[in-house]
């Protein structure tokens, strides 16, 4: 079955079988956000509950 390209790019599947993705409203208009909350979106989030189940298949896992 083939992969998802687009999804590919945009989540990560560790080792241990965690799906992570990257925060969101951290492109632009970043001058009137919190220094914490630039930072807090810089980390990589995990991904739960029925959208894993479905990121997984469309990554072939």
């Amino acid at each position: 079955m083939k992969i998802r390209k687009s999804v590919k790019r945009r989540f990560k599947i560790t080792k241990t079988g965690k799906v992570l993705r990257r925060g969101s409203h951290i492109r632009h208009l970043r001058r009137k956000k919190k220094k914490s909350q630039i930072r807090a979106q810089k980390l990589p989030k995990e991904v739960k509950g029925a959208w894993k189940r479905k990121v997984k298949k469309l990554l072939g896992k």
